[in-house]
């Protein structure tokens, strides 16, 4: 058994632990294996481990990599974690299924104008910045739920939950419970929340699925 099949087992278990100690569902919270940087002979194990969904940061590295693997692999869910350009969107919506970082009025338009002409409807989340972070993509906290109307209303998109990731420096557990209450008021189901440092604590605050690499699959070169 590979080092990272390994810790991917550690992780589900970590993970089934913190639902029931939050009188949640086995199986509520979806793992998010964050694969960026690592390549694809890297990732088979997990895969041949049983693991299906997985994050990438970048949409030019998620090309190299994901296509072949997809074709060797059935079930396949490919979430995009990272800042999105508009002029990569086309390619987005053509490879992943999930879009987690939705956070400006020119993504949503440039999406909406993609899913339409590729007839392809990856779901979609609003990244909000809880912290306020100059240095980090998201939309502030308090424009959050008139965004989330606004990608409805204007751009007829269907917005699946929100994502954050909270300040390096922080407890994170305020925001994920600011994140919790913004999709209260939104009207959105789905919290992509918590990492490899904090997964288990978003867990406790309802996330839906966690985003964990560097515990997986080691630290990044």
């Amino acid at each position: 058994m590979s080092t990272a099949v390994e810790h991917l087992l550690a992780v589900r278990n970590v993970i089934a632990k913190a639902e029931a100690e939050a009188n949640r569902p086995e199986g509520s919270v979806t793992l998010v294996a964050v694969s960026k940087t690592f390549d694809a002979d890297e990732i088979r194990p997990v895969l041949d481990a049983g693991q299906r969904v997985f994050g990438e940061n970048r949409v030019q590295e998620a090309q190299s990599k994901w296509p072949g693997l997809r074709d060797a692999y059935e079930g396949i869910e490919l979430h995009l974690i990272g800042p999105l350009q508009s002029n990569k969107s086309e390619d987005a919506v053509a490879l992943f299924d999930v879009i987690e970082t939705v956070d400006r009025e020119k993504i949503a338009a440039a999406l909406a104008s993609e899913m339409k002409k590729q007839n392809r409807f990856p779901k979609l989340y609003v990244q909000v910045n809880t912290g306020s972070e100059p240095q980090k993509a998201g939309i502030e906290p308090k424009e959050a739920v008139t965004f989330v109307k606004r990608c409805r209303d204007v751009h007829d998109l269907t917005i699946a939950g929100l994502m954050c990731i909270p300040p390096a420096d922080e407890n994170p557990g305020p925001h994920f419970a600011l994140l919790e209450k913004i999709a209260r008021e939104a009207g959105v189901e789905k919290l992509s929340m918590g990492m490899s440092g904090d997964y288990e604590i978003a867990v406790a605050f309802g996330a839906t699925s966690v985003r964990v690499g560097s515990a997986i699959f080691g630290s990044r070169t």
